[in-house]
């Protein structure tokens, strides 16, 4: 897309749909997409258990792709209009909304990603500009395609003293570390750590009808096996140099399968809050802190397990005035504005992508009609 060399600071929407498949956030964001940052306010909209059956449905490509796109858009439609309905904003207010959409496929090891969403429809509907397909041009490059929302934390984290750890944990747990370089610029790395709410949510789901362990209650009324939490951390992706990223349904959970609810509980939050633990050998120095992002750190038995891994401290993000509902959101507002203006979304040391590299689709609003 056409680069955008202002340093106006714009109003952006941000959307995302992450690999929990629980729902979308929502968030607004004025920003010139470089150190110029202001969050503003944020919105869930929760899947119905139907369309979250119907999501699981088109994973890796299967079954009916387009309507179930189609669908999602629409939600995510939906969304945007009530958020800024809530807020008293006019469509014509936001520069451009960040659309990540639903990631159904993940492989950069195989040259792909694909995160359904109709940008063009989300466009149409809302009346404002959209950006989507924020990893395909990434992975093409060489990069993983994940993470994407580093440099969004090193902009949050400016007035924080580095390092730092922040970690995300969706689906999938991911960690940005932020250094300083010295001269005012700071020095990133990030990669996925491993499982995040995924197995935990699933097996949750098996054993109480609920589509996440509410409070960590199941997890906290058992006890974690550390055998197979051994045997879970003997998988090869442990062993990659970062950066690194990986699939939801990445690791085989079936050591898992003999144990009680409880334990299997239990032994699913050793295994998440072990990934993590082991991120932080591959950090160039050891973090100051670890801020937790992400559903998981509203589970007490896994944030009760970081701290007894890290040797940090470890607190959700709320506790540096953050909103870790809203923060992938916030991100991809964030990166929509850096996408308009031509900026690197992704580095080497992010994504392991071979050189710092924008990315995103651009799809106008329908012009007004005379």
């Amino acid at each position: 897309m056409p680069a955008d060399s202002s340093s106006e600071s714009l109003l952006a929407l941000g959307l995302m749909s992450g690999t929990s498949r629980d729902g979308v956030d929502a968030a607004l964001v004025r920003t010139d997409g470089r150190g110029s940052l202001v969050c503003g306010s944020a919105l869930t909209q929760p899947f119905s258990p139907e369309f979250r059956q119907r999501l699981a449905g088109v994973i890796g490509g299967q079954g009916p792709v387009a309507a179930v796109e189609r669908e999602l858009t629409l939600i995510h439609a939906e969304l945007v209009d009530a958020l800024l309905a809530r807020d008293a904003v006019s469509p014509a207010e936001v520069a451009v909304i960040g659309f990540h959409g639903q990631t159904i496929l993940h492989a950069p090891e195989r040259g792909r990603t694909w995160q359904i969403g109709d940008g063009a429809l989300l466009a149409e509907r809302t009346g404002i500009d959209v950006v989507n397909d924020f990893r395909s041009r990434d992975v093409a490059e060489g990069g993983q395609g994940a993470p994407l929302v580093p440099l969004f934390h090193a902009a949050l984290s400016r007035d924080l003293p580095r390092p730092l750890a922040v970690v995300n944990i969706g689906g999938v747990a991911n960690v940005t570390w932020v250094g300083a370089l010295g001269n005012g610029e700071d020095r990133l790395l990030a990669f996925d750590t491993g499982p995040g709410n995924a197995l935990l949510d699933d097996w949750a789901l098996r054993h109480t009808g609920c589509p996440f362990d509410a409070d960590g209650a199941l997890a906290g009324a058992g006890r974690a096996d550390p055998a197979i939490v051994a045997n879970l951390l003997a998988h090869p992706y442990f062993g990659l140099p970062a950066p690194k990223s990986l699939d939801r349904d990445a690791f085989d959970p079936a050591p898992v399968a003999r144990l009680s609810a409880a334990d299997g509980a239990a032994t699913l939050v050793a295994f998440t809050a072990a990934a993590i633990a082991r991120a932080g050998e591959l950090f160039p120095v050891p973090p100051q802190r670890w801020l937790i992002a992400g559903g998981g750190r509203r589970n007490p038995a896994l944030m009760a397990a970081l701290a007894e891994h890290l040797a940090a401290p470890v607190a959700p993000v709320e506790a540096v005035g953050w909103d870790g509902d809203a923060l992938e959101a916030q991100a991809f507002a964030y990166l929509a504005v850096r996408a308009l203006r031509g900026l690197p979304l992704s580095l080497p040391e992010t994504t392991g992508v071979r050189r710092p590299v924008t990315g995103g689709t651009l799809h106008r609003r329908p012009a007004a009609k005379s």
